[in-house]
């Protein structure tokens, strides 16, 4: 149901996206929304195409007077993310989402709001079912599959495109235009452990830890915002005798783990200490922790389980996390100190039945200065005997200074908004990457609203940013 105070302006954009708000969209299972947007394109009576992998590419003829201007790409994505939290009783792949305005923000209630990229997608239809806006020949492409390893754009045949100028609405930050984006990689990891009951008397206990900020790992990964895998592996290096039966923390590559569970045995008798550990290791944490992971939570309680690995091996797991790099690894030198060049997201633990799955993903903005951080990251898995399978691996996009689209686009910003735009570069992989690679000719450009909490639960859009960020796209592509 439509909050009373849902946004009215701009008409279309707002609309468009309080129907993808109502319809499943995690990655892989976007054809409920791609129907959707073919409805809206079949009543304006416009042409489009689909490829094999699912990717829709929507034409719009150019206003009267615009024909001989060239065509441009809008391009975003259909899928969004789905993290909720834990006391959100939720199923992204039958529910629509429930909505709330909250001083000045729309979000969405303990769930992500797909704002990323939902946003985008509906500023896109807007401008096509929007008889007012003036525009030259549009090519609308909405890819699919970005949010679990940018699928849709790895395997999309840019030879669907004729534009040789393209807009993303992939960004999240309201007066920022972006002309450069990372790259990235990542694996998989598995091993297999042998399992048995407990050495000696021993009690079975759950600790669960909730309440960390999670987030975006690479626009993210900067503000050190806890890491769940992490913060549970020290807590279990205390644990005297510790024999893990489980572990389990964090979602998806591309979101930083903000919940997690133990399950274990240790020696009786060691209740009192358990809990005074927690306590102390919570102090610990909020110490240095950022203000968005100071909901932190620990909770212990008695379990049950019938085998565990032995001490050893629980020993080597720990040890593993422990020493798994994750977070920021090099900043940029030029632009400002919140663009990273080179980070990486230990982004996945689960252990069940002694079979071991870790995951793990990295970005770069130079694909050579990433090259030790793969190689450590490998010597690790040798050393701790893991399988390992590379899952991830997409190009970055250079940052043009030069771009004649940058020129024009900062100009029209400084005339309508009476302010210079920051240009910057995201350490994050949007899919320009992809494309530029795909077909190196043409401009592109990325901006977009105000979007905060991307990949998690506190997701949302600053209402006030989406008029004037509707203004600018609409105003450009009357001028491209």
């Amino acid at each position: 149901m439509k909050p009373t105070d849902y946004p009215l302006e701009p008409a279309h954009l707002w609309e468009h996206f309080y129907q993808f708000t109502q319809i499943p969209r995690p990655s892989k299972e976007e054809a409920a929304v791609r129907q959707y947007v073919i409805d809206q394109v079949e009543k304006c009576g416009h042409s489009w195409r689909m490829d094999d992998v699912g990717n829709l590419v929507v034409s719009v003829p150019a206003s009267a007077g615009m024909e001989k201007r060239g065509t441009v790409v809008i391009q975003n994505h259909l899928d969004m993310v789905t993290v909720k939290t834990g006391d959100k009783e939720h199923n992204f792949h039958t529910q629509a989402l429930s909505l709330e305005v909250k001083d000045g923000w729309l979000k969405a209630d303990r769930t992500t709001l797909g704002a990323d990229n939902g946003i985008g997608c509906a500023a896109a239809l807007a401008v096509m079912t929007d008889s007012t806006v003036v525009h030259p020949s549009l090519e609308l492409l909405f890819t699919v599959d970005e949010e679990t390893g940018l699928g849709g754009a790895l395997n999309f045949d840019a030879a669907m495109l004729s534009g040789s100028r393209m807009l993303n609405l992939d960004t999240e930050d309201w007066h920022e235009l972006y002309i450069g984006c990372a790259g990235g990689g990542g694996w998989e990891f598995t091993r297999d452990f042998d399992t048995a009951p407990p050495t000696g008397p021993s009690e079975y206990w759950a600790v669960s830890l909730k309440g960390l900020g999670g987030g975006h790992s690479g626009i993210q990964i900067h503000e050190q915002l806890g890491n769940a895998i992490k913060l549970l592996a020290q807590f279990l290096q205390g644990v005297v005798g510790v024999q893990l039966a489980s572990f389990s923390a964090g979602v998806a590559h591309n979101v930083i783990p903000r919940e997690g569970l133990v399950l274990f045995s240790c020696p009786t008798g060691e209740k009192e200490a358990l809990l005074n550990a927690l306590a102390e290791l919570r102090n610990q944490w909020l110490a240095y922790l950022p203000a968005g992971d100071h909901a932190l939570e620990l909770s212990l309680s008695t379990a049950d389980a019938t085998a565990v690995l032995s001490v050893a091996d629980t020993n080597k797991i720990i040890q593993l996390v422990t020493l798994f790099p994750h977070g920021a690894q090099s900043y940029n030198l030029e632009q400002p100190a919140d663009l990273v060049d080179l980070s990486i997201n230990l982004a996945n633990i689960h252990l069940d039945q002694g079979e071991l799955f870790l995951e793990s993903s990295y970005r770069f903005f130079n694909d050579a200065q990433s090259i030790p951080l793969q190689q450590s990251v490998l010597a690790l898995a040798q050393l701790f005997d893991l399988k390992v399978n590379i899952t991830v691996g997409y190009p970055g996009w250079q940052p043009d200074f030069s771009s004649p689209l940058l020129a024009q686009a900062a100009a029209l910003h400084k005339k309508l908004f009476g302010s210079e735009p920051a240009v910057k570069a995201i350490h994050a992989g949007l899919e320009c990457g992809i494309l530029k690679s795909k077909k190196p000719d043409v401009d592109i450009l990325s901006f977009g609203p105000s979007i905060r909490g991307a990949h998690s639960p506190t997701e949302r859009v600053l209402i006030e940013t989406v008029p004037p960020f509707w203004q600018f796209l609409t105003k450009l592509l009357s001028q491209m």
